[in-house]
């Protein structure tokens, strides 16, 4: 088997550790093998490949589908991101906690975001390259949002290390709160 897999404290997320060959020419790696994934007890029937290019301090999320929840498989073939997934399952006893694991094009780690989760990353290398896999389609009227910066999620956000403010879309700039979105949790 080419992969490993690490569990996180969240049910579900986990990070996959494809095995990289890599010789004077460069390296090589697979980037997904069903029957691997199977053996692995990853049985997502993916629908939708995204690939999404982003520059330096870009922070897209925390996004979310409410009514069609998707299961991503998110990589990165070029830079680096702080990857983050949220658990907005309020069944969950991991409710509102958060993985945050870096993704870069030199450790070629995965990370498995379920069903019912918020999820976004920021943008840590000049410019990067994001690909993610989706198991249900994606649905424009009913993706919601979640403030990345909310203090009840306490993600570390390593905007210092970047010495900049993230560049958000005008609707992540306005995603409502923790408290609207689950107000019985406050």
């Amino acid at each position: 088997m080419n992969l490993q897999l690490h569990r996180t404290a969240i049910q579900g997320v986990v990070i996959l550790q494809p095995r990289v060959f890599r010789d004077a020419r460069g390296f090589f790696l697979e980037s997904y093998s069903d029957r691997d994934f199977r053996a692995l007890g990853i049985q997502n029937h993916w629908v939708q490949d995204n690939h999404s290019r982003s520059q330096k301090g870009t922070l897209r999320g925390l996004h979310f589908q409410v009514e069609h929840p998707q299961a991503k498989l998110c990589r990165v073939t070029r830079g680096r991101v702080l990857d983050v997934a949220v658990d907005i399952r309020p069944e969950s006893p991991t409710f509102g906690q958060h993985v945050a694991v870096e993704l870069n094009d030199e450790n070629g780690y995965m990370l498995l975001v379920p069903r019912g989760m918020a999820h976004g990353f920021l943008v840590l290398s000049d410019e990067v390259d994001f690909l993610y896999k989706c198991d249900e389609f994606y649905f424009p009227s009913d993706q919601g949002e979640l403030r990345f910066d909310d203090p009840h999620l306490n993600i570390a956000w390593p905007l210092a290390e970047l010495n900049m403010a993230p560049i958000l879309s005008p609707k992540d700039e306005a995603a409502p709160s923790w408290s609207e979105l689950f107000p019985s949790t406050r």
